[in-house]
């Protein structure tokens, strides 16, 4: 009997997706279950098991093809003997260990494991598009063995390939120039350009943040908000909060806290735009923009109004582990009303976010620091952070725009005990 192999569907955000490389060659048998090939899409990797045992006879999409959703790439032969297959050979043994070893654990535990077995014989873990690239470098083996892998798993990715050549020609650059004798007046070194595609989701972010700029009036308002409540508060819990709870007390549960409770007084910052209607929106989705391996990426935390500070500071936990990892799902990326970045975990003091379409208004977070402010008519030292509302004239008026960011500063200056199930 013969098995279509088709691409996943996609979420209707996502239009299209791209064939990384194949792990299995035609002609060669796979067990069901058994990855077959990596599916990028601009959110994140999705790997596709094979969904049958048999001989895959036929591949009709070749590596780096652009796929939708529900095509036909290849075709498996659920009758064919592996008998037929020539003797394996040793890539694809180890991939059928891989499957063992994935079927018999959890995915973490099988990447570790994978790990430690390809680190025993010198073998980094790569994904194809690094080997590609690797090959094309012409890198040596023990180059390989210093790339550090920032993908799941630590595995290799094509973009710390292209990082440690990039290193190497910078390297090689600096020691033509120091090898030049200082009294020299002529020019060397070279003046180098490389060319690197996209990757699909940076081509994604680049299409988002041009057309939020086209298509919205984006303008900003600024507040600056005194944390010492919130530090203390922290400092006076964070121990009993761990132990009770299990999951360390951050501070992004208690903005994405008074970021809904200014939603749920100014409804038009939760809103969006359709062409000539506002789109109010009864609920609140949250998303926290988190730097991954591949980008930036904004999982959504749902229904933010009916969680309580532990139940945010669980997802929070889980989703920033699981972007590192590229583990996050499309619909896990899909979504939101309204979003949260913060510029302050790289040590920005201010910034001018740029709105997530379709939604109306952003807001950035910034690094908290030591600074003089006036109370009751003296010069105090207090830890402030400024906060940035960017958000869409088109519907939101200032009015709006700059009661709602007060009513986050003022829940932010007065905030209860997160031992209470808020």
């Amino acid at each position: 009997m013969l098995v279509e192999v088709k691409v996943p569907a996609l979420s209707e955000s996502v239009a299209e997706a791209t064939l990384v490389s194949w792990h299995k060659k035609q002609g060669e048998y796979v067990k069901r279950d058994e990855n077959l090939i990596d599916v990028e899409t601009d959110k994140v990797v999705l790997e596709l098991p094979a969904p049958q045992a048999g001989v895959l006879i036929k591949i009709i999409k070749d590596d780096g093809a652009t796929v939708v959703g529900g095509e036909v790439i290849a075709k498996i032969d659920t009758d064919a003997q592996a008998e037929i297959v020539s003797e394996p050979t040793e890539s694809s043994v180890a991939r059928t260990e891989s499957s063992q070893l994935k079927s018999a654990a959890t995915a973490d535990e099988h990447d570790d494991a994978l790990i430690a077995r390809n680190t025993d014989k010198n073998m980094p873990v790569m994904m194809p598009a690094a080997k590609k690239i690797a090959a094309e470098s012409d890198l040596e083996a023990t180059e390989i063995d210093a790339i550090r892998g920032t993908g799941r798993g630590e595995r290799i990715t094509k973009e710390d390939v292209q990082a440690y050549v990039q290193n190497k020609s910078d390297r090689s650059l600096k020691d033509q120039v120091a090898s030049v004798p200082v009294d020299t007046d002529e020019s060397t070194g070279e003046r180098v350009d490389r060319r690197v595609a996209m990757s699909r989701l940076r081509m994604r972010i680049a299409e988002r943040l041009v057309q939020s700029q086209a298509t919205a009036a984006i303008l900003t308002t600024f507040n600056e908000v005194n944390m010492q409540a919130i530090i203390d508060l922290r400092t006076r819990y964070k121990h009993e909060f761990e132990r009770e709870y299990g999951v360390k007390l951050g501070f992004t549960s208690f903005f994405v806290k008074a970021v809904v409770a200014a939603l749920k007084k100014f409804p038009i910052i939760n809103a969006s735009v359709e062409g000539h209607d506002i789109i109010y929106h009864d609920y609140y989705d949250v998303g926290i923009a988190v730097g991954s391996p591949r980008g930036l990426v904004v999982p959504i935390i749902r229904d933010a109004d009916r969680l309580s500070l532990v139940e945010i500071e669980r997802q929070i936990a889980d989703l920033a582990k699981r972007a590192q990892d590229g583990r996050l799902t499309i619909e896990e990326l899909t979504g939101g009303t309204f979003t949260i970045t913060n510029g302050g975990v790289f040590g920005s003091m201010l910034s001018t976010p740029i709105i997530n379409p379709p939604q109306s208004a952003i807001l950035g977070i910034h690094a908290t620091k030591e600074r003089p402010v006036v109370e009751n008519g003296q010069i105090v030292i207090r830890p402030m952070n400024y906060l940035a509302l960017s958000y869409d004239h088109r519907i939101i008026d200032g009015r709006e725009a700059v009661l709602s960011l007060v009513a986050m500063k003022e829940a932010l200056e007065y905030p209860m005990s997160p031992l209470l199930e808020l």
